[in-house]
């Protein structure tokens, strides 16, 4: 009797809860109306008619290439927060990439593989690959960059964008493809050459990969149709909402740099903006035995 009491009790309790709070079938959905009444919802999206990395044309009308590209696109779309970074880091960082690419022979699309790889940041993945372009420690040290504890060229962006692009004409010499010059980026060269001769094949839309390689390119196909047409997609911004890149000086020498604190102060700035436009030190000095010519890069007056 005093067990059926007690679940009488909290029966009448929820009720009066129910009662205070109005619960109405519309207000246990996962989506909270707005103000006018209207719930968010998510939307399926309309695939392009045509898309295209670097020229060469995205086979559409099959339909396990369909269902990937939807899959890109739909997670890179409901991504909000991630996507509006994306879009305000590009206008900061993309002139400068696409004036390299350019410069290299490499087609602007590849600016969109520096996205899904770092996010434009200059980031660490647990494999050890490091920079905007992710460059493992031998592969930068193949193409000419300086790799140690006190310097590390990966995270220079100019120099590091330049490697890229000599790692990917290679690739495209060698497959006469730069859709799979990107997918051997991820890859690897020789990985993705035993694939082809292995499947016999002779394009990366054609291939039986795993999940990552599977998902690379249409990672970028997907970057790249929403960053060219973000309104589109949803995404609305002024001009004055995206970063900006700031102007800098670069100052060069062949010396050694004892305590780059002091060095910052002496250029009338801190430390903190020292590395922030000079994140290749590693540490708070340079050794610089061999004598060998550096650029340090100072922002100009006024943006600090």
């Amino acid at each position: 009797m005093k067990n059926r009491n007690l679940l009488l009790l909290a029966i009448a309790f929820l009720l009066g809860l129910s009662s205070a709070n109005e619960i109405t079938p519309e207000l246990l959905t996962a989506f909270k109306a707005d103000r006018e009444g209207e719930s968010y919802k998510v939307y399926a999206l309309q695939l392009p008619e045509a898309i295209d990395f670097a020229g060469e044309i995205t086979p559409l009308d099959a339909p396990d290439i369909k269902e990937r590209l939807d899959k890109e696109l739909l997670v890179n779309t409901y991504w909000q927060s991630n996507m509006m970074l994306l879009l305000k880091r590009a206008n900061k960082y993309f002139p400068l990439i696409e004036k390299i690419l350019k410069e290299e022979g490499v087609p602007s699309d590849f600016k969109y593989l520096a996205v899904i790889e770092s996010a434009l940041q200059n980031v660490r993945s647990p494999k050890g690959a490091k920079g905007f372009w992710q460059l493992m420690p031998a592969t930068a040290k193949e193409y000419g960059l300086e790799v140690n504890s006190n310097v590390d060229e990966r995270y220079h962006i100019e120099k590091a964008t330049r490697v890229a692009c000599k790692y990917l004409l290679k690739a495209m010499n060698r497959f006469d493809s730069w859709t799979l010059a990107a997918a051997a980026y991820n890859r690897g060269m020789y990985g993705t050459s035993r694939l082809l001769d292995k499947q016999l094949v002779d394009n990366y839309y054609d291939l039986q990969l795993n999940s990552e390689t599977s998902r690379y390119v249409f990672r970028i196909l997907a970057v790249k149709e929403i960053m060219t047409n973000p309104e589109r997609y949803g995404f609305i911004f002024n001009i004055e909402d995206l970063y900006s890149p700031i102007p800098v000086k670069k100052i060069g020498f062949d010396t050694p740099i004892n305590n780059l604190a002091e060095f910052a102060r002496e250029k009338q700035i801190n430390y903190k903006i020292l590395k922030i436009h000079n994140p290749w030190l590693i540490e708070n000095h340079l050794n610089n035995k061999s004598r060998k010519y550096y650029e340090i890069s100072i922002p100009e007056a006024g943006y600090y």
